[in-house]
């Protein structure tokens, strides 16, 4: 870990700033310590790695637990289970990973988050679209596939110059240890599908990343038209995950663009959008055309007790005959009423 980075870790459930505590480093880089929040909470650094976890605070499901300790106990052989899918798939696993890291839209200065890194197969496609001011922090809950991700991304290096900044960490994606729209685009791939909050986890890669930044996150799933047929039936057969669907309600509503897809034989979803500020911007004052009249907050928040048939009827008749719409010539109707009755009393 950079001494630099201990500047932008926040604690992941509380947002305090981090300070770090150095037990031995290697010039910029600290091997061993702690991050410790003014709060007392304490992260331990191991061979570079900050463990920005608590388990205590932590209420992973069962079905998350048995996933992370099959990934914890199969780190060795996950990357020989990863060319054996898309052999399967007849799929070239280069090109694939290409086109999903397309979604992002990097530039050689873009700051990434990755989480659910494991081996780090997509990390290696990541940097290479990053040139030396650009940034990439790799999560994931599994030390074990961090330190293999760690090494792939070490080996994968190629030539003199400066290279992108890389970051690793361990880590719960539902709680994310960075202030607000620091990234410029977040990634993942795979167990999101078996996430005890994926809502939160959608929403925490949404809100680290800018305005404007692109979120893509994907995993198992067999497209809508295969479920109903023996391909799709064969496939959700031999592994449960690919009965999941994309997880679509759980998008932030400060997602824009937003679009699904379906890759890799079409087994796995992909969905992607852009951070936007807020909700959608929507005029909630424009008068609507037509004869009902009334604005989207009028219909919203001016709904009215039921009336007759008939009385509804003679408002219709009173409005047409008037030239108001509706909704102008029952506002006007109200009004005198409620001021007649006003002056009554």
């Amino acid at each position: 870990m950079r001494r630099s980075a201990a500047e932008l870790y926040r604690c992941p459930y509380t947002g305090e700033p981090l300070a770090v505590e150095i037990d031995t480093a290697d010039g910029s880089h600290v091997i061993s310590g702690q991050l410790v929040a003014t709060s007392g909470r304490v992260y331990r650094i191991d061979d570079g790695i900050p463990f920005l976890l608590d388990l205590q605070q932590e209420s992973l499901s069962v079905e998350e637990r048995k996933e992370n300790d099959y990934y914890q106990a199969s780190s060795q052989s996950y990357d020989a289970i990863m060319d054996w899918v898309y052999k399967s798939f007849y799929e070239d696993e280069e090109t694939v990973r290409s086109k999903v890291i397309d979604l992002l839209e990097l530039s050689p200065t873009s700051r990434v988050l990755e989480t659910g890194a494991g081996t780090c197969r997509d990390s290696a496609h990541i940097l290479r679209r990053l040139g030396p001011d650009g940034e990439l922090y790799a999560q994931d809950l599994s030390p074990e596939m961090l330190t293999l991700g760690r090494k792939r991304v070490e080996e994968s290096k190629t030539g003199r110059g400066p290279r992108p900044r890389t970051e690793f960490f361990v880590g719960n994606a539902a709680h994310l240890p960075f202030p607000d729209r620091y990234f410029d685009a977040a990634f993942h791939f795979g167990g999101i599908n078996l996430f005890t909050d994926r809502r939160a986890a959608i929403a925490e890669m949404a809100r680290v990343v800018c305005v404007g930044g692109k979120v893509v996150f994907g995993d198992e799933g067999v497209a809508p038209w295969l479920r109903q047929t023996l391909h799709g039936e064969i496939l959700m057969n031999s592994n449960k995950l690919y009965r999941f669907e994309p997880p679509t309600e759980f998008l932030p509503e400060s997602a824009r663009d937003a679009a699904v897809r379906w890759f890799l034989g079409n087994a796995y979803y992909m969905v992607d959008f852009r951070v936007g500020d807020g909700p959608p911007r929507l005029d909630l004052d424009l008068p609507i055309v037509g004869r009902r009249g009334g604005t989207h907050r009028t219909r919203y928040y001016g709904a009215l007790e039921g009336v007759t048939v008939q009385a509804k009827a003679l408002a219709e008749k009173a409005s047409r005959d008037s030239g108001l719409t509706l909704h102008e010539w029952l506002d006007r109707a109200v009004r005198a009423a409620a001021a007649g009755q006003a002056e009554r009393t």
